[in-house]
């Protein structure tokens, strides 16, 4: 195995050399230029709106043979949280999809199993330091990151060791954590943490002490034959947490999200967390105490290898295909097969239109 990077178990990954001669992909948002800069040459303006005032969104990405994994939930996630802050990114899903790919054939990474694309979106350029959007100029900064990054051996063998931290995630009124957005300061606070308290990865609560997320990944547990897995507010929306709640239910693994206690992880079988770049790793201790018998457990294991099965099923797709399932229209046919009253015909009862009260009280 080649020399690990040293990144923090979660990320830890094997060196490669590749990438110290990487080229960037960059959308300028004035001129409107995508370019591929090498990596010592990859600059942006002491104006951007990120190096300004933390003002952009991001996503981190994995590729596999040249093929975006889960490339329709990244970037339909990436333009939410563009949405969400109003933010023009100046270019279609589609665009976007084909700049990825145009990012890795630029760095010969079509034949590599391991790449990871750090995806950063500013709002872009401003003519003066004032956070206001409308100093800025043109449409948004893209910046992609290529690296050929596989998760080291060791972690994944080894496990992680967490700590619950005195950070808490905030609610939605505070900073939306649907947002993926460029400020992580709450998230590197309880990084810091992790780091002063000699674990892996900190874990986090809400602000009504419940077991909510890690400070970089999601968390799981396992109780009996459940998997539980904290609701999604005051989380970020992971993609391979979802995955995992979706590769669970289709074997047939009840999965239940929920609020629960540190005191009801402290007695799990198992927990394990999850993200992008790790996929899952599983925990064996937390603040101090025993998870289940310090191993990975078996549930853990058969979630790995069914997660592994849905990844291969994902980027054995042609990029064509890939593309034309981020493309399409919205998919309408689950309409087929409601059940609709008779007499009701394309949304029309007896020439009346559906929600039209034609005169009779639908008040409750």
């Amino acid at each position: 195995m080649g020399q690990s990077n040293g990144s923090g178990a979660t990320h830890d990954s094997v060196f490669n050399a590749k990438n110290e001669s990487i080229l960037v992909g960059m959308r300028d948002g004035v001129t409107g230029e995508f370019k591929l800069v090498p990596r010592e040459q990859a600059t942006i303006s002491v104006f951007d709106s990120n190096f300004l005032v933390g003002d952009g969104i991001w996503e981190g990405i994995r590729a596999n043979k040249g093929r975006v994994q889960f490339a329709y939930e990244h970037i339909n996630r990436l333009f939410q949280s563009a949405k969400a802050m109003h933010m023009d990114m100046g270019l279609s899903k589609g665009d976007l999809l084909d700049l990825l790919h145009k990012t890795i054939d630029a760095n010969d990474m079509t034949d590599e199993a391991h790449v990871h694309i750090r995806l950063v979106v500013s709002r872009g350029l401003k003519s003066t330091p004032y956070q206001n959007p409308s100093v800025n100029v043109g449409v948004p900064l893209i910046v992609m990151i290529p690296e050929v990054k596989a998760v080291s051996s060791e972690s994944k063998t080894r496990g992680l060791r967490l700590a619950t931290t005195w950070v808490r995630r905030g609610p939605p009124d505070v900073k939306d954590e649907q947002w993926n957005h460029i400020s992580k300061a709450t998230d590197v606070q309880a990084c810091i943490s992790a780091n002063v308290m000699g674990v892996d990865e900190a874990l986090m609560l809400d602000q009504r002490g419940f077991v909510k997320t890690c400070n970089s990944t999601n968390f799981f547990i396992v109780r009996g034959s459940e998997v539980w897995a904290p609701t999604k507010d005051n989380q970020m929306q992971g993609i391979t947490r979802q995955k995992v709640i979706d590769v669970c239910r289709a074997a047939g693994i009840v999965v239940r999200e929920l609020d629960f206690s540190l005191t009801e992880v402290y007695g799990a079988d198992e927990a394990f967390c999850t993200g992008t770049f790790p996929s899952q790793i599983h925990v064996i201790e937390v603040d101090g105490r025993q998870i289940g018998d310090g191993k990975r457990g078996a549930v853990t294991e058969m979630i790995q290898q069914l997660y592994i099965a849905h990844v291969k099923s994902d980027v054995s797709r042609s990029r064509e295909e890939i593309m034309a399932s981020l493309t399409r229209p919205r998919d309408l046919t689950f309409l087929d097969k409601v059940h609709v009253p008779n007499g009701v015909t394309n949304g029309v009862l007896k020439g009346v239109a559906i929600g039209a009260t034609n005169g009779v009280d639908q008040s409750l």
